[in-house]
């Protein structure tokens, strides 16, 4: 998979100064690549020309490529080396300028969304009958929220590198929904990444989560378009 990811239409776009104490886009993409490794507990991402290069080595999903921009030149060097069906490619850029450099064989998939926050405090209790934990091992976070079953109703994680925590895997299970876990989930792992020194937080989201992380402060900084080499039935991006 390949995916790019270029500023979006909004205040920090490029041409525009990001905003003191914000990162920048390219402080965000590298951040993102790293913290995902580190939550997925996949190999440290390698930079490449153009951007970084991750070894997932999942069934349709072997490697992924994170280009911060959409560089027809890198793009066109990518077409022609890269032949490993379920290799993506996540350009930080709008469809409309990366599919003009694709190949037959290359798949796009719905846009996601770069985004990040400065972390704060905040309020993590839980609504009644419900609790909260989470547990650190190494670099990763992990959340939960518990309902009065037992059952784990909503969860997450965070992978940290540096001053960056990277929120990944953000989940509420479907009879749970629309009571403010998802928020909660995210609240708690800010809590979480503060006390351990984080400053920043990123992620990327789905077109559904885009409307959430927004409610919560988190700004967009890019739209990705994902892009997958001969995709095998149901391959997931893996955001």
């Amino acid at each position: 998979m390949i995916k790019t990811c270029e500023p979006s239409s909004m205040p920090t776009s490029a041409g525009t100064p990001t905003p003191a104490g914000m990162l920048t886009p390219a402080e965000a993409v590298r951040a993102w690549v790293a913290g995902w490794s580190v939550s997925r507990d996949a190999p440290a991402p390698v930079e490449v020309p153009g951007g970084f290069r991750i070894d997932v080595g999942l069934p349709g999903h072997v490697r992924r490529y994170v280009l911060p921009e959409a560089d027809p030149a890198v793009l066109r060097d990518l077409m022609a080396a890269v032949t490993e069906p379920g290799t993506w490619i996540k350009v930080c850029a709008p469809a409309g300028r990366v599919t003009p450099s694709l190949t037959p064989r290359w798949e796009v998939r719905d846009p996601e969304f770069m985004m990040s926050t400065t972390l704060r405090p905040a309020d993590v209790t839980a609504p009644d009958g419900y609790a909260v934990r989470t547990v650190t091992e190494g670099g990763v976070t992990g959340a939960e929220v518990i309902a009065p079953d037992g059952s784990v109703a909503a969860s997450g994680r965070t992978g940290r590198t540096g001053a960056v925590a990277v929120f990944d895997r953000i989940a509420t299970d479907a009879a749970h929904r629309r009571r403010g876990l998802g928020s909660l989930v995210m609240r708690a792992l800010s809590a979480a990444a503060l006390e351990r020194g984080a400053e920043h937080g990123v992620l990327v989201a789905t077109r559904d989560g885009l409307a959430l992380y927004g409610a919560l402060g988190w700004d967009l900084r890019a739209t990705v378009t994902p892009c997958v080499l001969d995709p095998e039935d149901g391959a997931s991006t893996g955001v």
